[in-house]
């Protein structure tokens, strides 16, 4: 499903990925660990067309992602959670989901969008308790569920979690994990973090 071959990335001058290469086949769980600094947010960045690399390849179905636009890559069917979540904290519980739903109602289907939104409810069923709540106001276990769900609603095949329990107690993040691994099981998501 992504094949990641020498890929080079970085920051202006500054080169944090060398000849970084991986493969992940689908249905797959995999998780990239490194200390801070090491390049694993670069090279989910990367992969999600945040950052443009600057040599090798990163395919997705075949597909080479160097060159396209983040909006592109999240409707080819890959979609990233970022580090530290960046929910829209005074939007709504609500609203936060639906900016996920954004291809789906470019593609006209906004039943299926709202077919979407109830699977999410179903899966964080905390999410549809606080459905008109402030994203802001919520707790840090809570905005991880938002920034999942509304990645989810963009229907990807592949999921990038960045640091999906950073800043959590230690409770929530096995909840966190325990989700992570419903999405594999209950949805086939390949999933990277």
């Amino acid at each position: 499903m992504l094949r990641i071959r020498n890929l080079e990335a970085g920051y202006g001058r500054l080169k944090v990925l060398r000849k970084v290469s991986m493969h992940i086949q689908p249905g797959e769980i995999v998780t990239v660990i490194g200390a801070n600094g090491a390049g694993k947010s670069t090279l989910l960045k990367a992969v999600s067309g945040l950052l443009n690399g600057r040599g090798g390849e990163i395919l997705f179905e075949k597909k080479d992602l160097r060159l396209e636009s983040p909006e592109r890559v999240v409707s080819l069917g890959c979609s990233l959670v970022p580090e530290g979540r960046q929910v829209f904290a005074p939007m709504t519980v609500r609203e936060n989901l639906i900016l996920g739903s954004y291809v789906q109602y470019r593609r006209k289907r906004r039943a299926e969008a709202e077919e979407d939104l109830g699977r999410v409810y179903r899966l964080f069923p905390r999410l549809q308790e606080r459905e008109g709540q402030l994203a802001g106001t919520l707790s840090g276990g809570e905005q991880q569920m938002l920034a999942i769900g509304r990645a989810l609603l963009s229907r990807p095949r592949l999921l990038l979690l960045d640091e999906p329990s950073m800043g959590l107690a230690p409770l929530i993040v096995r909840e966190i994990f325990a989700h992570i691994s419903r999405l594999r099981e209950e949805l086939g998501l390949t999933i990277l973090l």
